[in-house]
């Protein structure tokens, strides 16, 4: 068929048209509110937690592993998950078996109270996080509850070490129960609780663990942060390199991590752990501390 040189240069310039008026309405609004939205360093983070397929996957294969080694746990006598000076010592044949678990981003997602304080432009703090524990709206972490179901099924308690503070309790408690969480009132250990004997560095969790340890023969530690298994000092990436060199092994084994992007030791490791330097100079370390080539 033959083409009509002036028809064609005429409806080439009619979808020209067509296509700018088509465009600019959906541009214009995207535009808009992207103007209107500042960076947050902890956006993709929530994001990931909430919407991420591959999260649920995470989680979900870590809580089946964990699941899975259970059974090798309870038919050796003499396996612990805990360090030396940190219970091992403590640990019998004779002890009721147990895992000891942490609770946020383990067993409880919080990621709605990081998503108002991305939304909100805020950062955390303890007020708005104490009132957060109170609504009692945390949800359970892809796979937690059905490993819980099945230790308690196999006569093993879930021991819950926790950075809530303790009189955050009630509220934890009910929240977790909620969902069918196997807990009991002498099984949950916030900080703040004392240990006869055991002086804590900071929020580290080792005087919490030989509690636990006094009680129960641990099988496994499930947590979100390297912290949730063994005790650090300083925090630094030093000691944190050297804490997951030597346990290597124990991973996957005796100790099981669950991913936790929108906060933990990793970051505030990068600046010195020094919260007091404003926003932009922790930017700025951080943006120091990557590796652009290995």
């Amino acid at each position: 068929m033959t083409r009509n040189p002036t028809l064609t240069l005429l409806a080439a310039a009619v979808f020209a048209l067509a296509g700018c008026a088509s465009t600019a309405p959906r541009t214009a609004p995207v535009a808009v509110a992207a103007a209107g939205v500042a960076a947050d360093d902890n956006l993709n983070a929530v994001l990931w937690v909430q919407t991420a397929q591959e999260y649920r996957a995470l989680t979900t294969q870590t809580w089946r592993a964990a699941e899975a080694q259970l059974d090798a746990a309870l038919a050796d006598p003499q396996w612990t998950a805990l360090l030396p000076g940190e219970g091992a010592e403590l640990q019998t044949p004779a002890q009721k078996p147990a895992v000891i678990v942490d609770i946020d981003e383990t067993m409880l997602d919080n990621s709605a109270y990081q998503a108002r304080l991305v939304v909100d432009g805020a950062s955390y703090g303890s007020a708005s996080w104490a009132s957060w524990v109170k609504e009692r709206r945390a949800t359970p972490v892809p796979g937690a509850l059905a490993f819980a179901k099945a230790a308690a099924d196999k006569g093993v308690t879930i021991v819950y070490i926790s950075n809530r503070t303790h009189d955050m309790a009630a509220d934890t408690i009910a929240n977790l129960r909620a969902y069918g969480f196997p807990v009991e009132e002498a099984n949950y250990y916030g900080l703040g609780v004392e240990v006869p004997g055991c002086t804590p560095h900071g929020s580290e969790k080792g005087c919490r663990r030989i509690a636990a340890a006094s009680r129960y023969r641990v099988l496994l530690q499930v947590g979100d942060q390297i912290t949730d298994m063994a005790q650090l000092t300083s925090n630094s990436p030093a000691e944190r390199d050297a804490l997951f060199n030597r346990y290597n092994a124990w991973f996957g084994q005796r100790w099981f991590v669950l991913p936790g992007p929108t906060y933990g030791g990793y970051e505030p490791a990068a600046f010195g752990n020094d919260w007091s330097l404003p926003a932009d100079v922790r930017r700025a370390r951080k943006q120091q501390a990557l590796e652009l080539a290995r």
